[in-house]
């Protein structure tokens, strides 16, 4: 093959013309850029000490996008079944309870987040509660891999913070404790929880 540099002037054009050199790269081509990708949904990860199916609190999940950071919560979704559970045996006011069923109740994030005053990296975090007749403190806790109870010590030393938050009552009974996302402003969101005469909003925000 001849070397391009002992090419006349129209001699190299219709080199290139023919296809036997390589054509310029156009500068809008994709290859002259990177692709960009979004980012994927956090994934629940159950315990495998319990069959998901046939559980009496079904395993759930919640998420909501804040710009680009997902945020998603995993759950065990207990019922009350004719029971007074917060503020009874079960969900003692002032104890620590799990805000849940069987697992943990856990807090993925693929972003930095504020809960409240906490400021959060991306990761996983778990939520327990010590639930008031007027408010309840929220625990935000980077022990993760475990079952639910007990809350002991170990848990604790993770614990990232809490806030307190105060209770509001909704307008029925609520019979299964249920988590949801409420409307998005911006990156800003709550993160509620419902069950029976309780309802408590957790403020988040992506950074």
């Amino acid at each position: 093959m001849p070397a391009l540099a002992s090419l006349p002037a129209l001699g190299l054009l219709a080199f290139l013309w023919l296809g036997i050199g390589p054509a310029p790269q156009p500068v809008d081509s994709p290859l002259a850029s990177p692709e960009v990708t979004g980012i994927d949904e956090p994934a629940c990860e159950p315990a495998e000490r319990m069959a998901l199916e046939g559980r009496a609190s079904p395993y759930d999940s919640v998420s909501v996008a804040l710009g680009a950071t997902q945020v998603k919560l995993c759950y065990g979704k207990p019922s009350a079944r004719g029971r007074t559970m917060i503020g009874g045996e079960a969900v003692p006011f002032g104890e620590l309870w799990r805000m849940g069923a069987n697992e943990p109740t856990t807090l993925h994030i693929t972003g930095m987040v504020g809960i409240g005053s906490l400021h959060l990296m991306p990761g996983s975090y778990s939520l327990y509660a010590q639930p008031g007749e007027e408010s309840w403190d929220v625990f935000v806790s980077r022990s993760v891999d475990r079952w639910g109870i007990p809350i002991n010590d170990a848990v604790r030393a993770q614990e990232v913070g809490s806030i307190n938050v105060p209770r509001e009552r909704p307008d029925s009974h609520v019979e299964t404790m249920t988590f949801r996302f409420g409307e998005v402003a911006g990156t800003r969101t709550e993160l509620i929880l419902e069950w029976e005469e309780f309802r408590i909003r957790i403020p988040i925000e992506a950074h």
